[in-house]
Order: C-alpha cells, then sequence, then structure tokens
C-alpha cells in the first residue's frame, strides 16, 4: 500500500534525523566551546560549493517534504481505518505501553507538530516571546548556540514544555519503529519481537537523552 510505505519511509527519515540531532545536542555536555562549534560547523558544512547554511536548508526542505507526506497519508489511512471499521470499537486490546502508544499515535503527531513549532521559534529564528530575551543569533563566523540553548531552558516553562515534548517523542518513536519494520514487510513473529525490542530501546534512549539536557540545563549542569 502507497500510503503504508511512505508513512514508513518518511518516518524512517524522521528517526535517522531524530539520533543524528540527538548525538549533536549531547555535545552540550562538552562545553560551550564544542557545542558552539558544532553549530558553526552546521552552517558552514558543504561551503565554498553551496553557500552558508546551504545544507542546513537542503536538510529543511527534505523535512518539510517527508512532514507534508507523513501527515498527509497518516489521515488517509486513519480516515480509511475508521471509515472500515464503521461504528463499532475494537476491544479487548489491552494497555499495554505499546498498545497505548498506537492508539494515540495521532495525538502525539499533532503535540510533536506543535513543538517543532515552537522549537524553531526558539532556537532557530529567536521569535519573542517564545525564544528567551537575549537570544543571539550568530553570525557567520560566530556561534551562541550554547549560551542560546542555557538561557531557553533556563525557563522553567520552556524546560516543562521540552521534557513533556520528549515523552511524547518517546511515544511515537516506540510504535513509530515498530511500524516501520511491518509495514516493510517483516511479518514473522521473531521480526516482530525483534522489532519490539529494538524500537523500544531505541526509544528509550533517544527520550533520556533528550528529556537530560533540560534537566541538566534547570540543575545547573550544565551552565
Amino acid at each position: 500500500m502507497t500510503e503504508k510505505f511512505v508513512m514508513a519511509t518518511t518516518g524512517t527519515v524522521f528517526a535517522l534525523f531524530v539520533i543524528v540531532h540527538l548525538l549533536g545536542n549531547l555535545k552540550v555536555y562538552l562545553g560551550a566551546e564544542h557545542y558552539d562549534d558544532y553549530g558553526h560547523w552546521l552552517r558552514t558544512l558543504g561551503e565554498p560549493l553551496l553557500p552558508y547554511s546551504g545544507v542546513l536548508w537542503i536538510l529543511r526542505a527534505i523535512l518539510a517534504l517527508c512532514v507534508v507526506g507523513h501527515i498527509g497519508c497518516g489521515v488517509m489511512l486513519w480516515l480509511r481505518a475508521r471509515k472500515a471499521r464503521g461504528p463499532f470499537k475494537r476491544r479487548r486490546l489491552g494497555w499495554g505501553i505499546r498498545t497505548f502508544s498506537a492508539r494515540t499515535m495521532p495525538v502525539t503527531g499533532i503535540v510533536l507538530g506543535l513543538f517543532i513549532i515552537i522549537h524553531i521559534l526558539d532556537l532557530t529564528t529567536g521569535t519573542a516571546p517564545v525564544a528567551s530575551s537575549g537570544f543571539d543569533p550568530g553570525t557567520t563566523s560566530t556561534s551562541a548556540a550554547y549560551e542560546n540553548l542555557v538561557a531557553s531552558l533556563d525557563r522553567p516553562v520552556i524546560a516543562s514544555i521540552y521534557l513533556l515534548a520528549m515523552t511524547v517523542l518517546g511515544l511515537h518513536l516506540l510504535h513509530g519503529l515498530w511500524s516501520v519494520v511491518n509495514d516493510f514487510g517483516v511479518t514473522g513473529q521473531r521480526g516482530r519481537r525483534a522489532a519490539t525490542i529494538v524500537g523500544g530501546t531505541l526509544a528509550g534512549l533517544i527520550f533520556v537523552g533528550n528529556a537530560s539536557i533540560p534537566i541538566a540545563v534547570l540543575t545547573g549542569v550544565v551552565s
């Protein structure tokens, strides 16, 4: 089914992006110099073949297309499933954590979409009142990524939003990664079991890694 293949493909892109994004963000524990160097490197990557921030804009365009495809196909599949189900709700599905994550996929997807907007306004465009009052956009030769991150997450409300979003991300990935394996044709019992273990492990590690950063800022470990 085309829609499921698009969902699986775009979901894989998102999962890879989240992992790479996390690895980059964890550089905050190495200190301001390392984190700022990383932020500057992202914007100069590809020069002089590409203009300043060229690679970033290419990645943003790819992710934007994936978002459109993911949401569009997700809505079509949801409407199709609802029509096929009719007026009767499915019962006896249980309430395990993976079942709960499956049931709430539309809701967690919407929450993540809203968080992406907040995240961009906060740490990319520096738009008030979402961003901190001292947001520094940096220059073509300097980066203030570390200072901006700390200033943002030092606000309890924003840190709480980030923690909530990372919890939602973990739930979304828990079922999403399992679905990717299933939609790519791995339907055997062993494959499903392995997908559950790998997906759950990755979702847990991504949650812990991302959630640790606002906690570290609030507790002064990162300052």
